[in-house]
């Protein structure tokens, strides 16, 4: 019944189907249903957008566009890429290490760990020798006090404290080469410390007469207040300290137990201490160093061992050889080391002192510059070359090459005071390997860059942190064991 009779029917739409039917003989309702098919065409008689894009995929499927591993198709992820990477690293050196069991057998002794640092149970020197640095640290608090009051003049102030701080590296160096019981184990922990407090008084002078030289500065000006100007960092800090107000007890050593060594009037405080964050550093903490000390003891050590003869006979493809299967374990053990000290004991230390600032490393490991990992992997010892050493020399005239240079200086001369001293003897390996960073760095700067700068820096450590320990380990066997090594 149509619709004009008013009848039940609805009016039902034609499509192509129908017409597509009827004109084969057929009605709109005979034969099987066919799919309704979209609309090719609009009432209007324009042509549908959706069908024309139907047909224009269909007529042309290419675009311009570059391959995903080409650099110029800006494409970034490579996550898969890394895994896979991550895990041909695991069996690989699964591999070696089940090889390295299987002929060595299990070598991880504690006890041995032990004897490293004590050769003598009932005698502790390293702790003694770390106990006695309180007396340089409290010497350098009670000059500043007198320098505060008047009662020393600046150039007496400066002398006392270059000869307390070049009196603490004489003193622990000497006390480590002379006492037997002392093992080099025992003297790279203490003579570190030393080193630490080194530069940590050393900045601590240097705030201290800076505060006293803006003292000076605002009285000239006739102004009010007198106190040192510190912006106070940090979103809790309990008290604003003025100079000389931090000159207490408790504010030195709490300066010298927090993890910088650039020194300040109001460190930056965290408002509370984290304890599910300093149980997951802690449990970081002594996992790794189990880790570390097995690795060691169980990888490195036999591998150094078997290093001996080639280069007692000089066989250079042996020594090559030695060298190669030496870089991937020392390599692993520096990143496990790295993330150790800068990531776990830091942050631990920090959250117990609720210490802000920690930032102890930057992004070192995409260094497309041998100077930008030097700048960025250490950034507490970064930030006291910075504003105690490099800055002061570009002001006084020293141009920049020159400054880094010094920098290089300074950085080999306390690496190899901390390798040459406890193993009782100077062959400059570590200077020498400081100081070939400087060509280096010109070199990678002026030839390379982007990944292949990167890649330069990569080599450098997998490379050339197991040549110095080669040869230390080498010429400590030859002159403490002979030819019997």
């Amino acid at each position: 019944m149509s619709d004009r009779a008013g009848g039940p029917a609805r009016r039902r739409r034609t499509t192509t189907s129908d017409w597509g039917a009827a004109s084969r003989g057929k009605g709109p309702d005979a034969g099987p249903k066919v799919p309704r098919q979209p609309e090719h065409r609009r009432e209007n008689g324009k042509t549908d957008p959706r069908a024309a894009g139907d047909i224009t995929d269909r007529l042309s499927c290419h675009v311009l566009q570059e391959s995903l591993l080409s650099s110029a198709s800006g494409y970034s992820n490579y996550r898969g890429i890394l895994n896979w990477c991550v895990v041909m690293l695991v069996l690989s050196n699964a591999r070696l290490f089940l090889e390295n069991i299987i002929k060595y057998g299990i070598l991880v002794d504690p006890i041995q760990v032990v004897s490293l640092f004590l050769k003598d149970p009932y005698s502790w020197p390293a702790a003694c020798l770390i106990i006695v640095s309180n007396v340089f640290i409290l010497a350098a608090l009670y000059t500043e006090r007198r320098l505060a009051v008047g009662t020393f003049s600046e150039t007496s102030g400066w002398i006392l404290h270059i000869f307390n701080l070049l009196f603490m590296l004489v003193f622990s160096s000497v006390t480590v080469l002379t006492v037997p019981s002392l093992t080099p184990v025992g003297g790279v922990l203490s003579l570190g410390v030393y080193t630490v407090l080194f530069l940590k008084l050393y900045s601590y002078q240097d705030a201290n007469r800076w505060c006293r030289e803006s003292r000076q500065a605002e009285a000239k000006r006739l102004r009010r207040s007198h106190s040192c100007p510190n912006v106070a960092n940090g979103s809790a800090v309990r008290s604003h300290v003025s100079y000389p107000g931090n000159l207490t007890h408790r504010d030195m050593y709490y300066f010298i137990l927090a993890p910088t060594l650039c020194y300040q009037l109001n460190f930056p405080r965290s408002h509370r201490i984290r304890k599910r964050f300093l149980m997951r550093r802690l449990f970081e903490m002594l996992f790794l160093m189990q880790l570390l000390v097995g690795l060691i003891q169980q990888w490195m050590v036999p591998t150094i061992q078997n290093s001996m003869r080639p280069f007692q006979e000089m066989d250079f493809s042996r020594m090559v050889e030695r060298l190669l299967k030496l870089a991937v374990p020392n390599h692993l053990i520096w990143l496990i080391f790295f993330y150790w000290f800068f990531h776990s004991s830091m942050n631990f230390v920090a959250e117990l002192l609720q210490f802000g600032d920690r930032e102890f490393y930057r992004d070192w490991w995409n260094s497309e510059s041998v100077t930008y990992f030097w700048a960025n992997w250490n950034i507490p010892v970064h930030k006291w070359c910075l504003r105690h050493f490099y800055k002061p020399m570009l002001r006084r005239g020293i141009n920049k090459f020159l400054a880094q240079t010094f920098v290089f200086l300074l950085s080999a001369f306390f690496h190899e005071y901390l390798v040459s001293v406890p193993l009782k003897m100077f062959r400059l390996w570590a200077f020498m390997g400081m100081m070939t960073q400087v060509p280096l760095a010109w070199f990678v700067g002026r030839y390379l860059n982007g990944n292949y700068g990167n890649a330069a820096v990569w080599m450098s450590l997998i490379i050339g942190q197991p040549i110095a320990v080669l040869m230390y380990v080498h010429d400590y066997y030859v002159i403490h064991y002979g030819s019997s090594s």
